[in-house]
C-alpha cells in the first residue's frame, strides 16, 4: 500500500480512521470498566493515552493496531489535521485520570460520571464521526483568530521565500516530496511554529498547498 502520509513521520496529519479506531477502543473499554466495576481499566487507558501523546504513535497501541493491521487491509482513509484529535486525546486522558483518582479516594459517583462521559463521547465519535473534543479545539482556534478563508495572495518575503514562482506548502513531508518530484519549486511553512501566519492566511487544516506567481498572487489551490 502506498500511503499519502507516513503515520509515524508526518505527525501533523493523520488518517481520519485512526482516531475513530482509538475512540472505539477507549469508549468500549471504559464502558466495560464501569459495567463490571473493574475501574483500574480507566487508569490503564489514561496511561496509554498519555504515553502516546508524549512518546508518539509508535507507543500508542490503538495506533499500532490501526496502522499496522487495519490500514494495510482497508487502505488509507481521508487525511486530516492531527491537532484536533490530539487535543481530544489530551482531554480524554485528563478525564480518565481524574476518574481513576476519584475511585481511588472513594468518590465512586464522581468516577462513574467522569468515566461515563468519556465512554459516551468516545463511542459517539467512533460511531458518528462527531468528535466533541475536536470541535472544542476548532472553536478555541477561532477564538484565537484562526479562521478559514480564501487565500488570494501571500507575502513571499514574510515567508522567507525567493521571488520566484512556486508552491507554498503548510508542512507535510509527503506532499512536499510529491511536488518536488514533479519539478515544482516548493516553500514549506510550519504554521505550528508560526501561528501568526495561520491566523493571517486562515490555515485551519494541514496539509495545504497553493501555487503562487513571483508576485505572490495565488493562482491555484493544489491540496
Amino acid at each position: 500500500m502506498i500511503r499519502k502520509a507516513d503515520p509515524y513521520r508526518d505527525t501533523d496529519v493523520i488518517d481520519a480512521r485512526a482516531p475513530r479506531t482509538n475512540q472505539a477502543i477507549v469508549g468500549t473499554l471504559s464502558l466495560l470498566a464501569l459495567i463490571t466495576g473493574w475501574w483500574p481499566i480507566l487508569g490503564v487507558l489514561a496511561g496509554q493515552l498519555a504515553i502516546g501523546l508524549v512518546f508518539g504513535r509508535r507507543y500508542c497501541l490503538p495506533c499500532l493496531l490501526y496502522f499496522e493491521v487495519i490500514q494495510p487491509r482497508v487502505g488509507e482513509g481521508r487525511i486530516e489535521d492531527s491537532r484536533p484529535p490530539r487535543f481530544a486525546n489530551i482531554v480524554g486522558a485528563v478525564f480518565l485520570g481524574a476518574a481513576t483518582i476519584a475511585y481511588l479516594v472513594g468518590l465512586n459517583a464522581i468516577g462513574l460520571v467522569l468515566g461515563l462521559l468519556v465512554a459516551g463521547l468516545a463511542l459517539l465519535a467512533a460511531i458518528t464521526g462527531l468528535c466533541v473534543g475536536c470541535e472544542i479545539y476548532r472553536f478555541a482556534a477561532r477564538l484565537r483568530g484562526v479562521r478559514a478563508r480564501r487565500i488570494d495572495s501571500v507575502d513571499l518575503i514574510e515567508l522567507g521565500a525567493s521571488t520566484a514562482a512556486g508552491e507554498i506548502v503548510t508542512d507535510c513531508r509527503s506532499l512536499e516530496a510529491e511536488l518536488r518530484a514533479a519539478g515544482r519549486t516548493v516553500v514549506t511553512v510550519d504554521v505550528s511554529r508560526r501561528p501568526e501566519l495561520a491566523r493571517k492566511y486562515g490555515v485551519v487544516l494541514v496539509p495545504m498547498a497553493v501555487a503562487v506567481t513571483s508576485s505572490g498572487a495565488v493562482v491555484e489551490r493544489l491540496a
